[in-house]
C-alpha cells in the first residue's frame, strides 16, 4: 500500500474515532470539546489568550477562616469546585477529549549535538570536572579584582574569593567571620529577615579553618574551595534536619547523609553554610513563611524574593554566599533569581541527580545553582552534573558539555544562534517596563551579534499550566499522603493548607489528562526547536510584589501574583527543558528584572553560552540596599 494513502487512510480513521466519541457524549446529554492531535493543529489559527487565574487575595484573618471553610466536608469541596470552574480546569481535564497518550514524565528525542563545546566525565570526580570548566571560561584579569565607589557595582566572584586566597590576602576562615557577622545580622532585624532556617557557626568555622590549613599547604581541592554556598531547606545536609519549610517535616525524615548534589560540592572544598529559608514545601511563589520569618529581597526589604527558593536567592544577592542550590519545580530558581537580580539555572529533567531531596521521585522538579554571574553558575553546575543511574538508563541524556568561552569561535557561535519570541505572550506581562526591557537588550544582542529573532506560536499555553498544576500537585499531595493522614497537614501554613486541598480534589483521571497535554505541549514544543535553538522570554510577569503586613504573621494566598511570576515558567518544568534566568536591568522603581532563555533538551551549554553573551552587553547593575562586601569585610 502507498504510504501516503495509508496515512490518509489511518488519520481518517482517527477523525472518525473521535467524531463517534464525541457523537456519543452528546447522545448522552454530555458535552465534551474534541482536540484534534496535536499534528493537525492549525498554528496560523492559534491566537493568544491572556488568561488570568481567577481567585480571591487573602490574608491575614481572612485566610485562617477561609481556610476553616476549605476544610469541611462539604462546602470545601464545593469552593474548590468553584475555583476550579472559575480556572476552566474541569473543562480541560474531564470535558475535553485529548487523543495523546500519557507521557508521565519528560520524553527526549534524540538532540543534534551542541557545537563549540568542551565535553565532561559524568561520572568522574567534581573536582576534575570544575578544573574543566575552569577552561573553559575566558582569560582572568586579577586587575579586575576590585569593587570601589569609584566603579560599576559588581558583585564578586568565585574567581575573585580564588585569587584571594591564592595571593594569600585573606584566607577562608577571615571570610567565614564576615559571612557569620552578616548571617547575625540579617537574623536579628526587626522584623525579623531569616536567611537561614538552620545554622552553625561553630561548623563554619570548622570548614572554613579545614579550607585555610589546604591554602597554606598549597593543596586547594578545586576552585571551590574556601567559597561560601547555601543550601535549601529541601535538600539533605548533614547534619542539618531537612525541614522543607515546615515545622516538623525532620521529625518523620531523618538525614543520614549529604544530598548527592551537596556531597559533590563538599568534596571541591566548598563551606557550606547551613539550609536556606523557603516558601514551606516549595508551595508557593513568594517566599512568605510565616513558620520561621520571610526572607527580604535585598533590593527592598519591604518586598519578596520570590520562591520557593526564597532563602537561596536573598543570600547571594546580599552578597553573603556565592552560591546556593535550590530546587525548581515551578520556578522556584528562576522566579527569586528575577526578582532579585541574580542568576538561577534549572537543568534539564535528570541531569542532576536529586537524591537526597524532597522532590526525590517527581517528575518536574530539579536540583539546580543560584549565583550572582553566569560564569559562577557554571563553576557550581560543573560541580553538581551527573545524571542517577535510573535516569541514564530511562532518559539517555546527551553528555553534558559546556560551552567554551575562551575560543575564537565563541562569538561566531553565539551570533550563529536562532532566537524565539512569541510576541503576543512575551509582552503579556503586569508592567511594560518588563516587557520594554526585555525587548531593548533582545535588539541590543542581536545588533551586536548578528543573531536572528524569529517569531514563534506556542498552542494550549493555559492547558500547559493546569497540566502543570495537577502534575506538581498530584506528586506533592502523594509524596505527603501519610503524614496528611494522621493530620500533619493542619501544623502547615495556612496558603499552603488551601494547596493541599485543591491537591487533592484531583482525581486519578485529572492527573492522567494531564500527562496527555504533557505530550502535546512536548510536541508542540520539540517542533519549534526545529526552526530555533532556544526560546527567550521575560522570567516572571511582575517584578517583586509588596509584602502585606498581615501576611508574615498568617502568610497570604495570592494566586494573580502567583500566575503573573509563573507566566513563562511552566515549560521548562513540565516539560524537564533547561532554562535559566539573567539579569537585564531595573524597572522604574529600581526593582530587578530577569530575562528567561528556554533551551532544548540537554542543551544547558547553549543557554549559558547566550546568558553569558547577554550579560557582557553592559547591562546596569545597581548594588542592592541591603549589601555585604564579605571578601572585604565591609
Amino acid at each position: 500500500m502507498d504510504k501516503k494513502f495509508q496515512s490518509r487512510v489511518v488519520k481518517a480513521v482517527r477523525h472518525s474515532m473521535i467524531l463517534f466519541l464525541a457523537l456519543t457524549w452528546q447522545i448522552m446529554g454530555k458535552t465534551r470539546s474534541v482536540m484534534l492531535p496535536a499534528p493537525e493543529v492549525d498554528l496560523t489559527t492559534v491566537k493568544y489568550d491572556p488568561l488570568e487565574i481567577e481567585a480571591p487575595h487573602i490574608t491575614g484573618l481572612s485566610l485562617k477562616f477561609f481556610v476553616k471553610l476549605v476544610e469541611l466536608p462539604l462546602i470545601g469541596s464545593l469552593l474548590v469546585g468553584h475555583l476550579k470552574k472559575q480556572n476552566k480546569m474541569n473543562q480541560m481535564l474531564r470535558d475535553t477529549l485529548i487523543p495523546e497518550p500519557p507521557m508521565f514524565r519528560p520524553e527526549f528525542p534524540p538532540q543534534e549535538p551542541e557545537t563549540g563545546v568542551v565535553f565532561l566525565k559524568e561520572d568522574g570526580k567534581s573536582e576534575d570536572r570544575v578544573e574543566s570548566a575552569v577552561k573553559c571560561l575566558p582569560q582572568y584579569d586579577p586587575a579586575s579584582n576590585c569593587n570601589s565607589d569609584s566603579t560599576p557595582f559588581r558583585y564578586w566572584k568565585i574567581r575573585d574569593y580564588a585569587y584571594s586566597y591564592r595571593s594569600s590576602l585573606t584566607t577562608p576562615s577571615m571570610v567565614a567571620e564576615h559571612v557569620i557577622s552578616a548571617i547575625e545580622e540579617f537574623s536579628n532585624k526587626k522584623p525579623s529577615t531569616p536567611l537561614l532556617i538552620s545554622f552553625n557557626a561553630d561548623d563554619v568555622r570548622k570548614q572554613a579553618a579545614a579550607s585555610t590549613q589546604r591554602f597554606e599547604e598549597g593543596k586547594p581541592l578545586s576552585i571551590l574551595d574556601g567559597i561560601f554556598v547555601a543550601i535549601k531547606d529541601d535538600i539533605d545536609l548533614y547534619p542539618h534536619p531537612s525541614k522543607g519549610g515546615t515545622t516538623w517535616l525532620h521529625e518523620f525524615r531523618s538525614v543520614e547523609k549529604d544530598a548527592v548534589s551537596v556531597s559533590r560540592l563538599r568534596s571541591c572544598g566548598a563551606i557550606l553554610v547551613g539550609k536556606a529559608n523557603m516558601h514551606e514545601l516549595g508551595m508557593g511563589t513568594t517566599g512568605v513563611n510565616p513558620n520561621y520569618g520571610t526572607a527580604r529581597n535585598p533590593h527592598d526589604l519591604e518586598r519578596y524574593t520570590g520562591g520557593s527558593s526564597s532563602g537561596p536567592a536573598a543570600i547571594v544577592a546580599s552578597g553573603i554566599c556565592s552560591a546556593a542550590l535550590g530546587t525548581d519545580g515551578g520556578g522556584s530558581i528562576r522566579i527569586p533569581s528575577s526578582l532579585c537580580g541574580i542568576v538561577g539555572l534549572k537543568t534539564t529533567y535528570g541531569r542532576t541527580d536529586i537524591k537526597g531531596a524532597l522532590c526525590d521521585g517527581g517528575t518536574v522538579e530539579i536540583i539546580g545553582p543560584i549565583a550572582s554571574s553566569v560564569e559562577d553558575i557554571i563553576l557550581i553546575y560543573a560541580a553538581i552534573l551527573g545524571s542517577s543511574h535510573p535516569d541514564k538508563i530511562s532518559l539517555h541524556p546527551s553528555a553534558p558539555c559546556l560551552p567554551d568561552l575562551s575560543s575564537h569561535e565563541n562569538h561566531k557561535v553565539t551570533g550563529s544562534m536562532r532566537l524565539g519570541k512569541y510576541t503576543d505572550w512575551f509582552n503579556d506581562v503586569f508592567s511594560p517596563d518588563i516587557s520594554n526591557k526585555c525587548e531593548d537588550i533582545l535588539n541590543m544582542f542581536s545588533e551586536t551579534y548578528g543573531s536572528k529573532i524569529v517569531e514563534i506560536v506556542i498552542p494550549e499555553l493555559d492547558e500547559m499550566r493546569t497540566a502543570h498544576v495537577v502534575s506538581i500537585g498530584s506528586e506533592a499531595a502523594a509524596a505527603l499522603s501519610p503524614d496528611i493522614q494522621i493530620g500533619m497537614d493542619k501544623k502547615l501554613t495556612l496558603d499552603s493548607r488551601i494547596n493541599f486541598a485543591l491537591f487533592n480534589s484531583f482525581t486519578a483521571a485529572d492527573y492522567v489528562a494531564a500527562q496527555r497535554i504533557r505530550r502535546r505541549i512536548m510536541y508542540y514544543h520539540m517542533e519549534i526547536f526545529k526552526k530555533v535553538d532556544v526560546i527567550v522570554t521575560p522570567t516572571t510577569g511582575m517584578t517583586a510584589p509588596l509584602i502585606p503586613k498581615s501576611a508574615l504573621a498568617y502568610g497570604e494566598s495570592n494566586m494573580k501574583v502567583t500566575g503573573n511570576l509563573m507566566r513563562f515558567i511552566v515549560a521548562a518544568n513540565l516539560l524537564g527543558l533547561p532554562a535559566i534566568s539573567i539579569p537585564v536591568g531595573y524597572d522604574k522603581q529600581g526593582l530587578p528584572i530577569g530575562l528567561q532563555i528556554i533551551g532544548r533538551p540537554w542543551a544547558e551549554a547553549t543557554i549559558l553560552r547566550l546568558a553569558t553573551a547577554f550579560e557582557g552587553l553592559r547591562i546596569e547593575t545597581k548594588r542592592p540596599a541591603s549589601y555585604f562586601d564579605i571578601l572585604k569585610g565591609k
